[in-house]
C-alpha cells in the first residue's frame, strides 16, 4: 500500500466510492480509498436500491436530483451495467392532509426541476393496476424515479476512479488516527500507515466506531430493515410478454411500505414502527459481520402484510422467494452527515448515510466540491454534521432514530416537533412557562416555547397544512408585542464570547460589517470565500477587546467550529461557548420601558439608553444582565441576557411588573410572523451558504470600505453582474392557508423566482413572504402568481417592512 496520498476514504460502500468518483472527476487522483473487507460489504448489497426524489425542501430535492443524473451517466462512462431501472414512484394519498402535503408539494417539485404530477384515482390504478385502494383521494407522480443494482453502481464508480488513476485498498482495516506535527494526518492500518491531507470518514454501520477512532460521538445508529421477493407474478409476466412498462414503485400510506417489480415477482418492504423497530450494533459492530444478514423479523411488520394484501391482493397470491434484512445507518432527521468535522481540520464525515444508494451519487458530487473548490453551488447546510449539537448523545440518538424510522411512513407537517428525547434541555423558565400554558417547540436540544395556550386550551400543538384554530391565540401574542408589550424566552439563542488583545483586528477580518463602538451593538455577516452567508450575528462590544456575539440556536456547534478553525495559533484571541451558561428573555413592545424601568437603576431612556447600544446591569435581583436594545419583533424592546441561575426570579419580576401594562408571553410562531412583517432575513432561509450576500438583500450590513473581510471580492464581483436578483418582500393575499417556504413565483406560466421564507402577517392581515427574484421584477407593485395547496394566488412585490418602515417605534 502507498504510503502517501492527498486523500484517504475510509468506507469502500456506495457512499466511499461515490466519493472516490467525485474527487477522480475533479482533478484529484491522489486518493486512496480503504475498505476493511470488500467494496459493497455492509448495507450497500443488500439495499432495495430505490431512488426517490420526493422532497419538500428545496436544497433536499435538488441534492437527490444530482444523483439521478450521475447514475444516467455511469454506464455510458464506464462501459460497466448498473441496473438502472426509470420505472417511475407512485405514492397514494388517502386523507385530504397527505393531498395536501402534495398539493404544497407540487410548487417545490417545479423550482427543484423535479418532473412530478398529481393523478387522479383512475390514473393512479393504470399507472400500477395491481393497486386495489377504492379510499384514494389522489397521487403523486415521478417519472424520473426508479431503482438502481446497488452493487453494479458502486463498482461503476469505483472502475470509473480507477480509470482516471484513484486507488482502492480491500482488506484494509483502519485502526487508528494521529495528528502529524507538520498538521497532516496519520491512517493506521492493518497493512501500514498512510498519511494525507485529508481524510474522509464513510465507514456506514460503523459510523460510531470510526468517530471514536477521531474523538467524536457521531449522531447515528443502524436501524434493521427488511424486505421479501415473491415468486414470479402472473400480472408481471404477462405484462412483460405484451411489452409493457415496468410499473411504478408503489407507495401506499395504508400498508406504510414500498412495493415495486423485481425480476418477474415483486419487492415489498414495509416499514417497522418504533414500538416493533431494532436497531443494531448500537455498540459496535460485532466482529464476525461483513456481508451478512440477519434474521427475518415478520411479527414487526405482520399488520403492513395484512394491509397490503387487500391493497395489492396480486402479493398474496404468490409464494415468497427471499427475505433480506440487515442494517442501515439513520439520523434524527433521516438526513446524511456530509461535511466537515467539528474541531478536527481536514477531516470530512458522509455517515449516517439513511439509504446510501440514493446518496451515494450525489454525496461524491457535493462533497468533492466542497473539499476541491472551497463550497458548494448549492446550499448543503441541511447536509451538514454541524447541525447537531453535543446535545446529541448516544441516548438521544437512539430515541430519535428510533422515532424516525418508526414514523417514516407517517403523515408530517410544517414545522412539526417530535416527542421523543424530550424534553432534553431546559432553562429554568420552564416549569414556571408549562404552568402559564407553554406549548413546546424544540431548538438545537432546547425547549422553546412555540406558542401560548390560554386557560380552557388544551396546551398541545395543532399541526396542519391549513390554518387552525392556535392562530388566533398566536394573533394575540402579536398585537401585544404591537400594542403592548411581549415577553419572549430566547435562552436557546448562541452565545459567544470573543476577547483578547487581537479580538478586534481578528473579528474585523472575519466580518462583513464595521465593529460597533464599546457599549454598542451591531448586525454583522460572516460570510464564504464565495459571498455566500456562512452566519450572522448580532455583535455587541463590552470592551475595547471584548465581544458577545449572538446567532441563531441550530449554528451553535456550527459556527464555533468554523470560529475556531480561524483562531490565530498565538492565543491572542479568546473564544468562549456561553450558550449554556446565560439565558435570555426579550421584553418587547411599546410599554417595554414601563416594565422594566422600576425593575432596573439602568437610565433607559432613549437619551441615556439608545437602540442598538447595550449595558450591563442589574435586573430585579439578577445581577450581571446584558441588556442589548435590539429585537427581532421591531419594536422597542430589549433583550436581556442573564446568568442562567437567576433566572427564574427575574421571569416572576418582570411578569409581575408587567401585568399593569398588558404584558404577554409570546413564542416563537408570534415571532416568526412579527420579523416577516418586518422583512428580516432569516438565517438558512433567506440567507445561506449558496446565495451571494446582495442576493439576501443585506447590502446595508456590508462595507467595502473598511480593511478585507473574508468573501469581499465575491460580493463585489457579484455586484457588477447585470443579471443579479434580489430578495423581496411579498403581499400574498391568502384563505384558509399560507405559503411556507421554496413555493415557485410564475409571471404567465413561467417559473421566474421562488419564496425563501413567508406565513402570516397578523398585523396586517395577510400572508408577508420573503423571495428570490430578477431584479427587473424587484419592483414594488410587480404582479406574481403563487400556488398555496394547488390554489393560485397573486403575490405583490412591495417595500420591504411593511410595518413600521422607519423603524420608529423601535427608536421610541
Amino acid at each position: 500500500m502507498q504510503a502517501h496520498a492527498r486523500v484517504v476514504i475510509v468506507g469502500g460502500g456506495c457512499v466511499g466510492a461515490g466519493i472516490l468518483y467525485g474527487l477522480a472527476k475533479r482533478g484529484w487522483t491522489d486518493v486512496a480509498l480503504l475498505e476493511r473487507t470488500q467494496l459493497t460489504a455492509g448495507s450497500t448489497w443488500h439495499a432495495a436500491g430505490l431512488i426517490p426524489s420526493y422532497a419538500r425542501n428545496i436544497n433536499v430535492g435538488r441534492i437527490i436530483k444530482k444523483t439521478i443524473e450521475i447514475y444516467e451517466g455511469l454506464e455510458a462512462e464506464t462501459g460497466q451495467p448498473v441496473g438502472w431501472h426509470k420505472c417511475g414512484q407512485l405514492r397514494i394519498a388517502n386523507s385530504r392532509d397527505r393531498l395536501d402535503e402534495f398539493k404544497s408539494y407540487m410548487s417545490v417539485a417545479d423550482v427543484q426541476g423535479m418532473r412530478a404530477h398529481l393523478v387522479t384515482p383512475a390514473e393512479a390504478r393504470e399507472l400500477c393496476p395491481l393497486l386495489d385502494n377504492d379510499h384514494m383521494l389522489g397521487a403523486l407522480y415521478h417519472p424520473d424515479d426508479g431503482h438502481i443494482a446497488p452493487a453494479d453502481v458502486t463498482h461503476a464508480m469505483a472502475k470509473g476512479a480507477r480509470d482516471l488513476g484513484s486507488k482502492v485498498y480491500l482488506n484494509t482495516e483502519v485502526t487508528g488516527f494521529k495528528r502529524t506535527p507538520g498538521g497532516e494526518w496519520l491512517v493506521q492500518t492493518n497493512k501500514g500507515d498512510i498519511t494525507c491531507e485529508h481524510v474522509i470518514s464513510a465507514t456506514g454501520n460503523y459510523a460510531r466506531q470510526t468517530g471514536a477512532l477521531l474523538g467524536l460521538e457521531i449522531p447515528a445508529i443502524p436501524i434493521l430493515h427488511q424486505y421479501w421477493i415473491t415468486e414470479a407474478v402472473p400480472e408481471v409476466v404477462e405484462r412483460k410478454k405484451l411489452g409493457r412498462p415496468e410499473m411504478p414503485i408503489l407507495r401506499d400510506e395504508g400498508f406504510e411500505g414500498y412495493l415495486r417489480e423485481e425480476a418477474d415477482g415483486l419487492m415489498f418492504g414495509p416499514y417497522e414502527r418504533t414500538a416493533n423497530l431494532k436497531l443494531f450494533a448500537e455498540d459496535g459492530v460485532p466482529a464476525w459481520f461483513g456481508a451478512d444478514l440477519v434474521e427475518e423479523d415478520f411479527e414487526a411488520v405482520s399488520w403492513n402484510w395484512e394491509q397490503a394484501l387487500q391493497l395489492v391482493p396480486a402479493l398474496g397470491r404468490v409464494g415468497i422467494k427471499a427475505n433480506v434484512r440487515g442494517p442501515f445507518q439513520m439520523t434524527a432527521d433521516e438526513l446524511p452527515l456530509m461535511g466537515p468535522a467539528w474541531g478536527l481540520p481536514n477531516v470530512w464525515l458522509a455517515e449516517g448515510v439513511p439509504g446510501g444508494i440514493l446518496w451515494g451519487g450525489t454525496i461524491g458530487y457535493y462533497l468533492s466540491e466542497r473539499i476541491v473548490e472551497g463550497g458548494n453551488s448549492l446550499d448543503t447546510s441541511d447536509l451538514d454534521p454541524r447541525r447537531f449539537g453535543d446535545y446529541a448523545n448516544k441516548a438521544w440518538t437512539r430515541e430519535k432514530v428510533r422515532e424516525a424510522w418508526g414514523t417514516h411512513a407517517e403523515q408530517k407537517y410544517p414545522g412539526q416537533d417530535m416527542p421523543a428525547a424530550r424534553p432534553q434541555k431546559t432553562a429554568p423558565s420552564y416549569a414556571r412557562l408549562t404552568e402559564l400554558g407553554a406549548v413546546w417547540g424544540v431548538l438545537n436540544g432546547w425547549e422553546m416555547p412555540n406558542w401560548f395556550a390560554p386557560k380552557g386550551v388544551e396546551a398541545k400543538d395543532q399541526y396542519s397544512w391549513r390554518w387552525t384554530p392556535k392562530g388566533n391565540f398566536v394573533a394575540e401574542e402579536v398585537q401585544a408585542v404591537r400594542n403592548a408589550v411581549g415577553l419572549v424566552e430566547m435562552t436557546p439563542m448562541t452565545k459567544f464570547e470573543v476577547s483578547g488583545p487581537n479580538a478586534a483586528a481578528w473579528l474585523d477580518r472575519i466580518l462583513a460589517n464595521r465593529l460597533p463602538a464599546v457599549g454598542k451593538v451591531t448586525l454583522a455577516h460572516h460570510l464564504t470565500a464565495g459571498g455566500g452567508v456562512q452566519a450572522e450575528y448580532m455583535v455587541a462590544r463590552l470592551g475595547e477587546e471584548s465581544f458577545y456575539l449572538i446567532s441563531t440556536p441550530r449554528a451553535e456547534r456550527w459556527n464555533f467550529d468554523d470560529l475556531s478553525k480561524l483562531l490565530p495559533a498565538d492565543s491572542s484571541v479568546s473564544l468562549k461557548n456561553v450558550t449554556n451558561e446565560r439565558g435570555c428573555f426579550t421584553v418587547v413592545g411599546p410599554k417595554a420601558r414601563d416594565v422594566l424601568q422600576p425593575l432596573t437603576e439602568i437610565e433607559l431612556s432613549s437619551e441615556s439608553f439608545p437602540w442598538f447600544s447595550a449595558k450591563t446591569g442589574s435586573i430585579a435581583l439578577a445581577s450581571d444582565v446584558r441588556l442589548l436594545r435590539v429585537n427581532y419583533q421591531g419594536e422597542l424592546g430589549w433583550e436581556l441576557y442573564h446568568p442562567l441561575a437567576y433566572q427564574r426570579q427575574l421571569l416572576d419580576a418582570i411578569l409581575k411588573e408587567g401585568e399593569k401594562h398588558g404584558i404577554r408571553l409570546v413564542g416563537l410562531h408570534a415571532l416568526e410572523s412579527l420579523r416577516l412583517e418586518k422583512s428580516y432575513r432569516a438565517m438558512y432561509r433567506d440567507m445561506n451558504p449558496e446565495l451571494n450576500a446582495l442576493e439576501s438583500g443585506l447590502e446595508r450590513f456590508i462595507r467595502f470600505d473598511k480593511a478585507d473581510f473574508v468573501g469581499r471580492d465575491a460580493v463585489l464581483k457579484y455586484k457588477a453582474r447585470g443579471d443579479q436578483r434580489r430578495s423581496v418582500t411579498l403581499k400574498i393575499e391568502t384563505d384558509g392557508a399560507s405559503t411556507l417556504a421554496s413555493e415557485g413565483l410564475y409571471i404567465d406560466g413561467e417559473l421566474v423566482g421562488r419564496i425563501t421564507s413567508g406565513g402570516y402577517g397578523y398585523a396586517l392581515g395577510h400572508d408577508v413572504a420573503l423571495a428570490l427574484l430578477p431584479e427587473r421584477l424587484s419592483k414594488p407593485g410587480t404582479k406574481l402568481d403563487v400556488a398555496i395547496l394547488g390554489e393560485w394566488k397573486v403575490a405583490e412585490v412591495i417595500a420591504d417592512s411593511p410595518y413600521d418602515p422607519t423603524s420608529a417605534r423601535a427608536r421610541m
